[in-house]
């Protein structure tokens, strides 16, 4: 009998896995997008529900998108990836990486700070008490209720006996002010200009208080209102004749925002040049993002930071000046 010899399957090789600079190409893809996101953030359109402005407002926190990338690389082992992830972090170093530093120097001879204290703040002198130990030579206020104003005057009186109220935004001042009148960026009074009359001369000084913005699924970044008010602010300080100005508020917007354009291409933001960290003032639980701003023009910003936070729902924000 003649045996059957079955024949011999032999199995398939095991396929060799990519090495590691084959892996994660789909993380390196992903990394190169973040970066070209970061550099490429003026292109981004605002016609459709203004998201460049949305993007431009949380700008810095796009540097998290590598933390989630560097993790699948890890997993992956992938060599590939690690470097690409490189081109993220160095754009993002280059533009915010200033921001981490302290860079307050000292001197300067006129100290002011600026506080949205939310109308439904539920210490009004408490936190007007809060904002005079800071000595500070001027104290500008936004979103003032009217039937509260005294307590902050009564609060502020001592230290500060020259002050004006102007709609829901006012200022409070250790040196005389005059010319003050309201600023007309609304159909209601929202913002205010002085003359305060320091020892080294006059200086021209603006409050406020820009409209609010909104994230919404139908409409996205409601901006508009606040774009509208920020052009006629803008022409109000080109009209301004006073070598020495400086602007201060709630803007609504951070300096990264192209929608502050505006100012910012004609005056300094005292927290970019010479601030305290990224200086973030909102929310005061957890702030997230500067939308709080002290400009400056005809004079030399020496120091900006933050307040510790009041019964507001914003942290005070404060810069010193060299006239």
């Amino acid at each position: 009998m003649t045996a059957v010899t079955e024949p011999i399957t032999v199995p398939p090789a095991p396929g060799r896995r990519p090495g590691p600079w084959r892996r994660g190409r789909v993380i390196a893809v992903l990394a190169a997008l973040t970066a070209v996101l970061l550099l490429a953030h003026p292109l981004v359109p605002n016609w459709a529900g203004n998201a460049g402005s949305l993007l431009e407002t949380v700008l810095p926190w796009t540097g998290l998108l590598v933390v989630p990338l560097l993790v699948a690389a890890l997993i992956r082992r992938s060599a590939l990836a690690l470097v690409a992830l490189l081109l993220p972090a160095l754009v993002w170093g280059a533009s915010f990486g200033g921001r981490l530093f302290d860079k307050r120097g000292s001197g300067g001879d006129f100290t002011i700070v600026s506080h949205n204290v939310n109308d439904e703040n539920p210490d009004p002198a408490g936190t007007a008490r809060s904002l005079a130990a800071s000595g500070a030579q001027v104290i500008a206020l936004e979103e003032l209720k009217r039937s509260e104003v005294p307590k902050y005057e009564d609060a502020l009186a001592a230290a500060y006996p020259h002050h004006s109220v102007q709609g829901t935004v006012g200022i409070w001042s250790t040196y005389p002010i005059h010319d003050t009148e309201p600023v007309a960026i609304m159909p209601w009074t929202r913002a205010l200009r002085t003359t305060v009359d320091s020892p080294q001369g006059p200086v021209a000084v603006y409050v406020a208080h820009l409209p609010s913005v909104r994230v919404r699924v139908d409409s996205g970044f409601t901006a508009n209102s606040r774009d509208a008010a920020l052009g006629l602010l803008s022409d109000a300080l080109v009209a301004e004749t006073a070598p020495r100005k400086v602007l201060v508020g709630d803007f609504n917007g951070t300096t990264d925002d192209r929608a502050l354009t505006p100012i910012t291409s004609r005056m300094q933001a005292a927290q970019d040049e010479v601030g305290d960290g990224f200086g973030f003032s909102w929310p005061a639980s957890l702030p997230l993002a500067r939308i709080d701003q002290i400009f400056v023009t005809g004079v030399r910003p020496v120091a900006a930071w933050t307040l510790p936070a009041t019964g507001s729902d914003h942290l005070p924000v404060a810069a010193t000046l060299t006239l």
